[in-house]
């Protein structure tokens, strides 16, 4: 069996729901299950056999409490830190800022305790089982190494001669993505924001248009306009949500970037984020990267509003009469 990472990102779902710690986290299934213990519980159907929460320091206690020691009954678990003042060497927290560094931070944070193939998702989402299915394949290949390097090693333009030397090699990373349709995640309740996939006829992620304020319409989904006209959006179109497959090498490519993300700070230092679809987009610009976009057509819901939550309840009760899930996963 190929070994395989689940990373969690957890470090900011306290204040989401409205405290510091993890007490106040929703239950929306029968035996008093939240939206994380139904992504567990697909991963390991998938074959996932390591999950890794980053938490923050401050939550640990409540954390290991509430799920992490009874997660620990049925998978390997470990965990990492994600905290403001986590940064490289001779760099320091700007003036007024108060928050992590967002998402390629958060993942950065694992790099001591990831070594295989990963996957990476929210903790506060619902996916489904085809995804983590899909992930886990690509993430074992991966692993197999049946995905192959596409850059092929550069010749002279005159001999055609394969150049030896490995200082003119480069690495292009063979990452994937599982993609949701649009129309399949959306808030009867308000705007959410979506990262719109621009998917090439290889199936490979080209670009991703991160677009705000995306409403649920009676044709299918739109967004307004400068001038509060609105623009009709292809509701079947792919987006992302969060979920990448990653091989381990990612985690220097990470390390590199965040010190170039520091460097480039500006008047936004207070607010700035070093988020996985900017560092996404940014290796498939420099064709340093090729990501397969992964298509599910399970219907992804989380709690983006309040309202949400108890159409999340129905939704999970739904999957339990139709055979999905037990009615007590733990």
């Amino acid at each position: 069996m190929k070994n395989t990472t689940l990373v969690i990102m957890a470090a900011g779902i306290g204040s989401r729901f409205g405290g510091g710690g993890v007490k106040q986290l929703t239950s929306f299934g029968p035996g008093g299950e939240i939206i994380m213990d139904y992504s567990i519980y697909d991963a390991i159907e998938a074959g996932f056999n390591k999950i890794v929460f980053v938490i923050r320091h401050s939550m640990e206690k409540d954390f290991r409490e509430i799920i992490g020691d009874r997660i620990a009954k049925k998978i390997h678990v470990e965990y990492a830190f994600q905290e403001l003042e986590n940064l490289p060497a001779g760099y320091s927290v700007p003036k007024g800022r108060t928050k992590p560094w967002g998402t390629g931070q958060a993942i950065l944070a694992c790099r001591e305790v990831v070594h295989e193939p990963f996957a990476v998702i929210n903790a506060d989402d619902y996916y489904g089982k085809d995804a983590f299915h899909k992930v886990h394949q690509f993430l074992v290949d991966a692993a197999e190494n049946k995905i192959p390097d596409k850059i092929p090693e550069p010749s002279d333009p005159v001999s055609g001669n394969r150049f030896a030397s490995a200082a003119v090699r480069q690495t292009r990373y063979q990452f994937c993505m599982a993609g949701f349709i649009l129309k399949n995640t959306l808030s009867e309740h308000g705007g959410v924001t979506r990262g719109i996939c621009r998917v090439n006829e290889q199936g490979e992620l080209s670009e991703i248009l991160e677009t705000k304020d995306i409403i649920k319409t009676s044709d299918g989904a739109a967004v307004y306009s400068a001038n509060a006209s609105l623009i009709p959006l292809n509701p079947d179109s792919l987006v992302s949500m969060n979920f990448w497959g990653f091989t381990p090498d990612f985690m220097e490519e990470l390390e590199n970037g965040f010190i170039q993300f520091l460097d480039e700070l500006d008047e936004n230092a207070q607010k700035a984020e070093y988020l996985l679809p900017t560092i996404a987009d940014r290796l498939l610009k420099e064709k340093r990267a090729d990501i397969t976009v992964l298509p599910s057509n399970d219907k992804w819901f989380g709690v983006t509003f309040r309202e949400d939550v108890p159409i999340v309840r129905a939704s999970i009760l739904d999957l339990i009469k139709d055979g999905k899930y037990p009615e007590s996963l733990f």
